[in-house]
């Protein structure tokens, strides 16, 4: 998977954006994050490409967190509709639980990856 959402780099580093205020850092350790859990799901496991690694792209971390947790969305979609029994199951599954989760998350103001924020 050599893809990295080069058609929407140019969102990366919008200052207006509330997910921009992460450092370089906190940006490799969502994307390591969300490459690990891609890669739990995918038949091929996405690039060491991230800066520092041993096939550096060149690309900033939080490309590669849109780019692949794009990827990430499309795998766990795809382990919905496998898991089915019937083509509607997985359209109210992957809906309506989806639809909650992701009002929840985003009631949150957790930063992925952060330790500070594990529950325990």
């Amino acid at each position: 998977m050599n893809d990295h959402g080069d058609d929407f780099g140019t969102w990366c580093g919008d200052a207006g954006s509330a997910t921009a205020h992460r450092t370089e850092e906190e940006w490799l350790g969502v994307a390591r994050y969300v490459r690990h859990a891609a890669n739990k799901l995918l038949p091929h496991p996405l690039p060491l490409c991230l800066p520092g690694e041993p096939q550096q792209c060149g690309r900033a971390a939080q490309q590669h967190v849109l780019a692949w947790g794009a990827v990430l969305k499309a795998a766990a979609q795809h382990v919905i509709e496998d898991a089915s029994p019937a083509p509607a199951h997985a359209h109210y599954t992957g809906h309506t639980l989806y639809q909650r989760s992701l009002t929840e998350l985003r009631g949150q103001s957790v930063t992925p990856g952060d330790p500070d924020n594990a529950k325990g």
